[in-house]
């Protein structure tokens, strides 16, 4: 007989407000920034102009880059609240407190350990990347987060017979929500780690049930009628842009080709899990003897077979980004939870002692890094009160973080650890003026709409132009002289040449642009007969008009 799991709902009231710090409080502090927040929000707020529910637009024309699940929670959100950056931001870090959970619940279900799961979690929600995707405008967390409660929802049902029913349901539909955030990857990746770990398991059969039929019916009712509507009403159009080029033409071209080597993803997934990378590497070691040797409990061959189906999904692909494999995130998240409880438990804390002591080696250059970058670039500091504030915090910590390893005081310095990423972002914050120009378009386009009639297109370099288009809402053209072209086509006119530049400029009697000092000079050069005045810069964007001379 299965012994009984209670779920311990005050761990779940903590990690839901210890989520609400690390992944949502100030997430309003930031203008949304280029190029990818605009260009979703710009993306969902076209919608309720076009009065569209079904089909994305940008630019006042269908886009069909991206399915529409994570469009609606944002129309949703701007149709009540307003496109705000911190209701854009929200669907994100809503999904991260359910990542929280779903992590939460398949360690308390998989290893029966309260604290496990409560450590899992919160290694999970306190890794760079997690935190980092769960504060900004990014389909990712919301894809992960579907991948992970589909997977925690099938195997909580294998593991518990009288949970099948609702598990396998469960893992169909959160898979289906999956395919309506990302695309079929979202069904490809759960079936192939489902039927991996069936399969290794020799219990096939398990899919042989009526619940599983009833499951792919959900499936087929929840993630289809989208696709049939936007094949029907788009054709090839759709077909060729969502389904060849965003899926198999990036399987055989890279987007990005400096990312396109066999080591990209195995370091990243190291990098992107800072503060807990020296644990995964070394918790990896741990976990792979866990999958040969303990054939008791299947949870270690089910994430096996987890980081598996979604590493082999994309390594093989030449387009490469951090964001397409960090739906085996929350796995690694849990091996390495697992292994520091494991060694804590077992009495023989040498290997978390080492990893201690390198872990504080590294966090204590930071402020001594600060310190050197301060002295270097005074001017980005622009009051040094909250800079040395957090310089005294942070020398604080590390304090209490020696103490602790000396006093073998582990699981303080585990939470310890876990804080290092929120105090990061909460740095950030106090300077987020700062930089604010270097990464949004707010400021530029504000000072051009507020002190300038702006009629026609206004010329953008590429990084600016969703941004130009979201905080002035007007049409736009992109410059990109000898450039790197986009790789989706977008319905902007696109100024690729010298001769193209000259005749759209023949076209407009002023023309404001906001550009990069190099397309700035690139203007300059080209604008023969015109007067190219810089108004003002922000950041590294230039706000330029440009006054045809009589």
């Amino acid at each position: 007989m299965q012994s009984e799991i209670k779920i311990d709902f005050k761990q779940i009231l903590i990690l839901i407000v210890v989520s609400y710090i690390f992944l949502i409080m100030g997430n309003s502090f930031l203008s949304l920034t280029n190029p990818d927040e605009v260009f979703y929000s710009q993306t969902a707020r076209e919608m309720i102009q076009q009065k569209s529910w079904m089909t994305p637009f940008l630019f006042g024309q269908p886009q069909f880059e991206k399915p529409v699940l994570f469009y609606w929670l944002l129309r949703i959100g701007f149709m009540v609240f307003g496109a705000l950056p911190f209701v854009a931001r929200f669907p994100a870090a809503l999904f991260g407190i359910f990542g929280a959970i779903g992590v939460y619940l398949l360690v308390l279900y998989g290893f029966k350990d309260k604290k496990k799961a409560f450590a899992c979690a919160l290694v999970l929600i306190s890794s760079g990347l997690y935190v980092g995707l769960a504060r900004t405008v990014f389909i990712d967390l919301v894809f992960t987060v579907l991948i992970l409660l589909s997977l925690t929802s099938f195997f909580i049902g294998y593991i518990r017979q009288e949970l099948k029913a609702r598990g396998i349901i469960l893992f169909f539909l959160f898979a289906a929500l999956a395919v309506l955030a990302k695309g079929p990857l979202g069904f490809t990746i759960v079936i192939m780690a489902v039927v991996a770990f069936l399969a290794i398991k020799k219990d096939l059969k398990f899919l042989l049930d009526k619940y599983f039929l009833w499951g792919l019916l959900i499936f087929i009712l929840v993630s289809a009628p989208w696709y049939l509507f936007m094949i029907y009403k788009y054709g090839s159009s759709f077909n060729n842009e969502f389904f060849y080029n965003v899926h198999i033409r990036r399987f055989f071209e890279a987007e990005h080709p400096a990312n396109d080597t066999w080591y990209f993803y195995p370091f990243s997934m190291i990098a992107c899990m800072f503060p807990w990378s020296i644990y995964v590497v070394i918790s990896f070691f741990y976990f792979t003897k866990q999958v040969l040797t303990n054939k008791r409990n299947p949870i270690y061959l089910f994430l096996a077979c987890w980081i598996t189906a979604v590493f082999v999904t994309f390594q093989f692909a030449h387009s490469k980004l951090v964001s397409y494999i960090f739906p085996l995130f929350p796995a690694l998240a849990v091996i390495s939870g697992d292994f520091f409880c494991n060694v804590i438990d077992s009495g023989k804390a040498k290997a978390i002692k080492i990893v201690s002591w390198i872990m504080w080696v590294v966090l204590a250059l930071f402020p001594a890094g600060l310190l050197f970058a301060a002295n270097k670039y005074p001017e980005y500091i622009t009051s040094k009160v909250p800079f040395y504030n957090f310089i005294i915090l942070y020398s604080v910590i590390l304090l209490v973080m020696l103490f602790s390893i000396i006093k073998k005081k582990y699981w303080l310095n585990f939470y310890l650890i876990s804080v290092q990423v929120p105090l990061l972002i909460f740095f950030v914050f106090f300077f987020h003026n700062n930089y604010e120009n270097f990464v949004s378009s707010k400021n530029p386009c504000k000072f051009l709409m507020d002190n300038y009639k702006v009629e026609g297109r206004i010329i953008c370099s590429k990084s600016f132009m969703r941004g130009v288009r979201f905080y002035t809402d007007k049409d736009v053209a992109m410059f990109s002289i000898g450039g790197s072209s986009l790789y989706s086509p977008h319905p902007v006119p696109v100024l690729d040449s010298e001769e193209h530049t000259r005749k759209f400029l023949e076209t407009q009697a002023v023309t404001f642009c906001v550009l990069s000092r190099s397309s700035v000079e690139d203007l300059k050069r080209i604008a023969i007969g015109y007067n190219v005045e810089v108004l003002k810069v922000f950041g590294n964007e230039y706000v330029v008009r440009v006054i045809r001379l009589k």
